[in-house]
This record gives C-alpha cells, structure tokens and sequence, in this order.
C-alpha cells in the first residue's frame, strides 16, 4: 500500500509564499493518482472547522485504498495536521505536519506540485462539519455515549456541502477500524440521502443509496432512518469541539 502521506502532501522541501485564509481550505476537494495496478484512483478531502480527512479509493469498483485525518490549523503560509489516524502508516498518529500551502481560484496547492481541485465550499448541504456519534439507540434505549467525547476511541462523521467520510479508530492504540463515505445531499423536509462510494469492511454496500430522517437541535444532528444493512438506525451526532 502506497504511503498515503506523499499522496496527499508530495513533500518535496520547496517554499511557497503563500497570501491565502484558512477559511478558504473549509469544503471538499479532490485529485487523483495512479495506484499500484495501473488504475487511475480518486482522492478526496475534506475540511471541516478543526478537523480534516483525506481517502484514498478507486471510484470504478469502490474499491478502499487508505484514509488518514486529524485536528488542523493553518496561517497564511502553512497547514499542519495533528494525527488521529493513517490507516497506511499508523506511526504517523499523534504527530504533526506541516507543509506550506496556497489555494488559487478553485485550487489547493501542497508544496507547490500536488494539485487538489474544490468540490464544493460547504455549501449545499445542511450538515457541513466535523460530527462525533454521542448517542445510539438499542433495544428501544437511547445510549448515551458522550464519555466518548474525550476518550480515545472514536467514531466521527466528517461532512462537507456534498462529500461525507464517517471513520472509527482509536488514538490510544493508533489504531484505524473502519470507514466509508461518498456523496450526500439534504433538503429542506429533513431528508438526507447518502450514496455510498467506498466502504473498507464491505465492498458490496458501494453503490447503496440510503434515505435518512435528520434534524438539528442545537448543536446537535438527530440521524433516524435504515443501515445498508437494513437495520434501524436512530442516533445523535454533535459537533467535535
């Protein structure tokens, strides 16, 4: 498996005097690469206030490649990813990068030569941000499951206007589990829809399109609906701080 890191990044030393605002990063993006059997794969990013996720997977058979993600921030010059994750090299969690940066039109540009091209600016839909699950319905109870907030084990949900990626993993044993993601879109009935694009434990759910009931209350997302499963789903996302 390809390092994801020089995937993403391409750290090759250079300067770039960049004049850009960290808010312009917000949104999804996308590139691409060509994996080890020749296949011209997809890339995508997404950056949500603090927090950030990139995949890897080849968008024909959705097929999973590799993710990797974390807390973020960013000057005028250079970003920097703290990480929770890297499911391809996971002696990267807890460190932190940093490597300069510029955007230009609708284009993110790492080191000066790896080319990622705006999805969207976190408009479109109604749940951009970084979402951490706090609550799941079972057996008829509601499980709280906000101790999880500062733990080590996590599942979070990272949206932006139009890409969403949820992602397991465990910062205490540098551990990635699982994750899959693709498209959404939301409407003003509370309906999301998601279409699956890739899943790491099951290829067969790709190309699912699930119907969900959402409401927000607060600061928090109220999730109801069926899995690709088709089990019952009620849960509450809230808002990683």
């Amino acid at each position: 498996m390809r390092n994801l890191f020089l995937l993403l990044f391409l750290s090759i030393g250079l300067s770039v005097q960049a004049q850009s605002s960290a808010k312009e990063l917000l949104g999804a993006w996308e590139s691409t690469f060509i994996d080890g059997q020749g296949r011209t794969s997809r890339l995508s990013m997404t950056i949500a206030e603090g927090y950030m996720s990139m995949v890897a997977y080849h968008p024909e058979s959705g097929e999973f490649i590799a993710t990797l993600g974390g807390s973020w921030r960013a000057d005028w010059d250079n970003f920097s990813i703290t990480y929770e994750y890297d499911s391809s090299d996971s002696t990267k969690v807890g460190g932190v990068n940093t490597m300069p940066y510029k955007v230009t039109g609708s284009m993110l540009i790492f080191n000066n030569d790896k080319f990622w091209t705006r999805v969207d600016d976190n408009t479109g839909g109604a749940l951009a941000g970084a979402w951490q699950i706090t609550g799941r319905k079972r057996d008829g109870k509601m499980k709280d499951l906000s101790s999880r907030i500062n733990g080590p084990r996590k599942t979070m949900k990272i949206l932006s206007g139009s890409r969403f990626q949820w992602i397991a993993f465990d910062t205490a044993k540098k551990k990635f589990i699982a994750t899959g993601g693709g498209s959404y879109t939301t409407n003003e009935a509370g309906l999301y829809i998601e279409k699956i694009e890739f899943f790491s434990r099951d290829i067969n759910r790709v190309g699912k399109q699930l119907s969900f009931d959402f409401k927000l209350f607060s600061k928090d997302w109220i999730h109801k609906g069926l899995s690709s499963k088709g089990d019952p789903v009620h849960e509450v996302w809230s808002l990683r701080k």
